[in-house]
């Protein structure tokens, strides 16, 4: 009896030693059953498979931007009047951005590519307006020539592109991308084209590029919407100094202060950004430059952000996804908000052919950070401007991002 009782203790020592070591189903680790059907995963070509997948670390080039709750708006006095940025709370989610803007070097690399595989019309369409330099009352003839493919540039930002042409490049960088993560999944088999042609075997059909389900797909790039730009301009996370959600410090600038020189240390004094500092000031006087750039300068010029991202403020303006309503603020959802086309404020409404004098329609675009060519006031997160899709000026450029797929922060 005494036998039968340790063993029945054993037993059910056994069986809570088991309950107590079963973990969870995750989507690294799903296990070989369903947890629904209890059929097995893979048994026979028939059923139901589930690809091995591991976390995919961020895209080339990003930075990871953890989302939280902000307030949004311009804390700069309107001085164009416009109350077209009024401040409100919202939620970002976490998503990925580019820790640079997109430079001359990442251009060049697309129009060879696209030189390569694509149609001459294809590679016409997507050639930067270098003619943006020209002006017939200054002398930046030079740059017409030079900036764009010029080594020396290579790092600057590339300029001359509209909103159409960056879209564009975030689709080439999207396929271009997953087509390196495809060969490393084939083990650094043979070159596969960027839509699906050419060889290689990544458990889908021969040829074809690799599916969502088989992990091995990074999200798609993309324009930020302006809510995560300015999000991720202001870099509030900074000043969380303790676990009580409390900020106490607001910035007028993506950087610490109110004003536009470096608070602190041995950088104290010096510009944190490059932008017009008054009339025909440009750069400061030879010997002593204020901000040492007369145009747009190197990409990892000037100290970062909280988040790691540089030149937030100043050396290009940026395109972003959303189209340009002055009542988005408070027409857009609380939770990652954005204005996709004109929802609630139609084009209509500002129809300059009923005597209206607006520029406003579906076709006009954000852009936000100031530049090189431009007064302090528009290097707040805050300030907003717009032009149409299809333009593009020696002033803007763009950054492209990526949603925190897997997660729901």
């Amino acid at each position: 009896m005494k036998f039968i009782k340790y063993l029945s203790v054993a037993v059910v020592g056994g069986f809570l030693v088991t309950a107590c070591s079963k973990s969870n189903p995750t989507s690294t680790s799903p296990g070989e059953y369903s947890s629904a059907t209890g059929a097995r995963y893979g048994e026979d070509e028939n059923a139901f498979d589930v690809a091995e997948y591991a976390d995919i670390p961020g895209g080339p080039g990003l930075v990871f931007i953890e989302g939280g709750r902000t307030v949004l708006g311009s804390m700069e006095e309107d001085i164009a009047m416009t109350r077209d940025n009024i401040e409100r709370t919202v939620t970002v989610a976490s998503f990925y951005m580019d820790e640079t803007e997109v430079a001359n070097i990442h251009w060049l690399e697309y129009l060879h590519d696209l030189k390569r595989d694509s149609l001459p019309e294809v590679y016409q369409a997507a050639l930067p307006d270098t003619t943006v330099w020209s002006n017939q009352l200054s002398f930046n003839d030079p740059y017409v020539t030079y900036y764009l493919r010029y080594p020396g540039f290579r790092f600057f930002p590339v300029v001359g592109v509209s909103w159409l042409q960056a879209n564009d490049f975030c689709t080439w960088r999207t396929a271009k991308v997953n087509e390196n993560l495809a060969k490393e999944a084939n083990g650094g088999g043979g070159r596969r084209g960027l839509f699906g042609r050419g060889g290689g075997n990544d458990g889908a059909t021969e040829g074809a590029a690799p599916s969502i389900e088989s992990g091995y797909v990074l999200p798609n790039y993309r324009l930020p919407t302006e809510a995560e730009w300015e999000y991720a301009a202001q870099a509030m996370i900074g000043t969380q100094y303790t676990e009580d959600e409390n900020q106490n410090n607001r910035r007028l600038y993506p950087w610490d202060g109110h004003q536009v020189r470096n608070p602190y240390g041995k950088q104290m004094g010096q510009f944190m950004a490059n932008f017009k500092r008054g009339r025909g000031d440009y750069a400061g006087i030879a010997g002593s430059l204020n901000d040492g750039a007369m145009i747009t300068d190197y990409i990892y010029s000037y100290p970062p952000n909280d988040y790691g991202l540089y030149n937030m403020a100043g050396n290009v303006n940026e395109w972003v996804q959303d189209i340009y309503r002055p009542l988005s603020y408070q027409d857009v959802e609380d939770l990652n908000p954005f204005r996709r086309d004109g929802y609630q404020d139609a084009a209509e409404n500002y129809d300059a052919n009923e005597g209206f004098h607006s520029l406003i329609n579906d076709e006009v675009r954000v852009f936000k950070g100031g530049s090189w060519k431009d007064v302090a006031y528009w290097l707040s997160p805050g300030t907003r401007r717009f032009m149409t899709q299809d333009s593009a000026t020696a002033t803007i450029g763009f950054r492209c991002a990526m949603i925190n797929a897997g997660s729901n922060k």
